[in-house]
Order: structure tokens, then C-alpha cells, then sequence
């Protein structure tokens, strides 16, 4: 299952099944289909978002650290993590709170 996140304000944001829940939860939204953030609501879901996408660099940066300290060499560089994952739809609710457009998904 994919989400589609619609606005008039730019491009559509398709992301598969678990990346669009994950967003979602993150803004507070629920999971199901469909679900409007309004245009009062975007920068709300921004903020969320860019905390979410920092904590999970810090952690990041803390096991980077953590493994050169150690030697183990395990750490999975290749991740795709979520800054890659919510950067297009944070662009798409910045577009959107610039036109006062409110965002909707469905899947």
C-alpha cells in the first residue's frame, strides 16, 4: 500500500505503507485514509518533524561515535533514515503553508 499526499501548492509525495504511517504518527495524525493536515496545522507538523529528524541524527552521531570508540565496525552506514524519508514532504507542507493550502492524503 502506498500514501499519496496531495496539495495544490506543489508535486504529489507518494511514500510506501510504513514511511507514510511513520510520518504520520510523528505529526500526530492518524494512519488511516484519508486525513487532511490543514493549513493552520502545517506548522505544527513541520516542527514535529524537524525535532524527530534531529533526535534521530543525534542518535546517530552517539552510535557513530559509540562504534569508532569500540572498534566493532557494525554499524549500518547504508540506512536510509528518516531525514532522507520526511524531507520531500516537509518541503511539501513549507509549499503549502506559503499558499495556505492544506495537505491531504489518501492511500
Amino acid at each position: 500500500m502506498l500514501y499519496k499526499f496531495k496539495s495544490p501548492a506543489a508535486a504529489d509525495v507518494i511514500m510506501l505503507e510504513a514511511d507514510g504511517r511513520r510520518i504520520l504518527e510523528l505529526i500526530g495524525k492518524g494512519a488511516g485514509s484519508p486525513g487532511i493536515v490543514t493549513a493552520a496545522q502545517i506548522p505544527g507538523a513541520i516542527a514535529a518533524l524537524e525535532a524527530a529528524v534531529s533526535a534521530e541524527d543525534a542518535a546517530a552521531a552517539d552510535a557513530e561515535e559509540r562504534e569508532e570508540e569500540e572498534g566493532s565496525g557494525s554499524l549500518k552506514r547504508d540506512a536510509v533514515r528518516l531525514r532522507q524519508r520526511a524531507t520531500p514532504f516537509i518541503d511539501l507542507l513549507r509549499r503549502s503553508a506559503a499558499e495556505g493550502a492544506d495537505v491531504v492524503w489518501g492511500v
